[in-house]
């Protein structure tokens, strides 16, 4: 019996790829080289080729989250690697490993359909699993890194694989060591680690506000489907027009900085962050300063969700850009806060 090793398919190649239907925001953006990695064991061979060639390169999964430029210079590695499968469990947790290439929104389902809790305020985010950990994606009291156990990526630097348990990964809010180190890392794998005792958490006011009714606490799908409704409302449909969801972070602030800012602006939406922080609405600070549903040329500020920019058609980075731009100076000029943007401008 032969057992050598069969060499992976190499990724497939396109030149000169169309990328307006690979990213949220709908940019008119052109990839030079676009590899599409269907598999962790095509990235060596590939990444020692580029290394020797020295060409640029950089990842895209889902496109959510990301600002593309009107062309891509060198290679644009789309990865689609899938699959996912629970590879552990005891008495306490569930360990599920997914590839980078997994939508998340549908593994936040299927966590469900198979009785795994735990993921579901983090419903409808769009994009891909690979993504989720390196901006450690958050919503409605839940952070991406709290249910990861250990990520494998390729080292670009090393030309390796490497594993990261959970506290190699410096997850932090909207952050992470993989975010830290771009170009670097290349996610092929996320195993999860899902706790079985599961508990609702409903400490955001507008989604503790859809089950006021309620004598005992929602289950999971209770919640999964409340989330849906909430972003649904807020968020718009990157199919119909294009956007990146929330587009600015929340700011974070020191408790003697909040309370100058109450005292002058009592509606102030904020939220605590620790004993002595608060994180403050971006979207309200946005709305405050006149924004909302305001249009500039191509782009503009949705109508429903002032933290939202959006792409009417034809738009550009450098349209975005330019509007960010108007919107973190006017809220510095108003509050004193320094807004950062949340796509990765590429």
């Amino acid at each position: 019996m032969n057992s050598a090793k069969i060499a992976p398919k190499p990724a497939k190649l396109t030149s000169n790829m169309r990328l307006k239907h690979r990213n949220s925001f709908g940019l008119e953006s052109i990839a030079d080289l676009a590899y599409e990695i269907t598999s962790a064991d095509q990235l060596s061979a590939l990444m020692e080729g580029l290394s020797d060639t020295k060409l640029a390169w950089r990842t895209l999964g889902g496109g959510s989250n990301v600002i593309l430029p009107d062309t891509l210079p060198g290679a644009t590695l789309l990865i689609n690697i899938l699959g996912q499968e629970v590879i552990k469990l005891d008495e306490q947790n569930t360990w599920l490993a997914v590839g980078a290439g997994v939508n998340w929104h549908e593994l936040v389902a299927w966590t469900l359909e198979h009785h795994l809790p735990g993921l579901e305020n983090l419903a409808l985010i769009p994009g891909t699993v690979g993504a989720a950990p390196i901006q450690n994606i958050g919503a409605y009291g839940v952070e991406v890194g709290e249910y990861i156990d250990s990520i494998e990526a390729f080292d670009s630097m090393a030309n390796a694989f490497v594993a990261f348990p959970q506290e190699a990964c410096r997850f932090a809010y909207r952050d992470s060591y993989f975010k830290q180190n771009p170009n670097r890392f290349i996610v092929t794998k996320v195993v999860f680690k899902i706790p079985k005792a599961w508990q609702a958490r409903l400490q955001y006011a507008d989604l503790a506000k859809q089950f006021p009714d309620q004598q005992s606490a929602p289950n999971a799908k209770q919640i999964f489907d409340a989330v849906c409704t909430i972003r649904s409302k807020k968020l718009p449909d990157p199919k119909v027009i294009g956007n990146a969801g929330s587009f600015f972070q929340n700011p974070i602030v020191g408790n003697d900085q909040y309370d100058l800012l109450i005292k002058q602006f009592p509606g102030l939406v904020s939220y605590p962050d620790g004993p002595k922080k608060r994180k403050l609405a971006a979207g309200w600070l946005i709305d405050q300063c006149g924004f909302k549903g305001k249009r500039v040329g191509p782009v503009g500020v949705y109508e429903n969700q002032a933290l939202v920019l959006v792409n009417h058609g034809g738009g550009t980075s450098v349209d975005i850009l330019r509007l960010a731009k108007q919107i973190q100076d006017e809220v510095l000029k108003q509050f004193g806060v320094q807004l950062e943007i949340e796509p990765n401008i590429l």
